[in-house]
């Protein structure tokens, strides 16, 4: 596995946050240490505890506080998971500053600028204050094209067909 790349998986489809963690186990069997850190997922992101088997090598931090994700909040309740959320990414920051980690996923922060809890810039900040080690996988939505120049992998996932729902 390369290291100190930044690999992005966005697109409506299903499976962004699949995909990074499979990059995550991947990482952990070659004895690499992972963080993964998943915004706007409320709830949701539950089905991912079971990460939490594969202590120490995957560490999987929330700071969202709200059951349901944050799109589906009052405003008055997204004023209070914003704090949460600018501690994750400041988190995030931290790790990249300390050097904690050989790869950190962002799970979802690409959705973080449209929703004007940070912008653009301080993603594009966050990728250039990391050493050459460190493998960052980005996932969201929609990709920023200002994005486009610090990314080495972008794959686009869409949704072709869902008869589920």
């Amino acid at each position: 596995m390369s290291k100190g790349i930044v690999q992005i998986y966005y697109g409506t489809g299903k499976g962004k946050t699949s995909a990074a963690v499979g990059q995550c186990i991947r990482a952990a069997s070659q004895g690499l240490s992972v963080i993964i850190i998943q915004f706007l997922k409320g709830k949701e992101a539950e089905e991912f505890n079971f990460l939490g088997k594969l202590e120490p090598e995957i560490k999987l931090f929330r700071f969202e506080k709200a059951e349901r994700s944050y799109d589906l909040l009052l405003a008055s309740q997204q004023k209070d998971e914003r704090k949460n959320i600018l501690n994750g990414f400041n988190f995030a920051k931290k790790v990249i500053d300390t050097g904690e980690c050989d790869v950190l996923v962002l799970d979802e922060v690409l959705g973080l600028p449209g929703l004007d809890i940070i912008t653009v810039e301080d993603i594009i900040h966050l990728i250039n204050m990391r050493d050459d080690y460190c493998r960052i996988v980005l996932t969201g939505r929609n990709l920023p094209e200002e994005l486009v120049p610090y990314a080495d992998v972008i794959s686009k996932i869409d949704l072709e067909k869902d008869t589920v729902g």
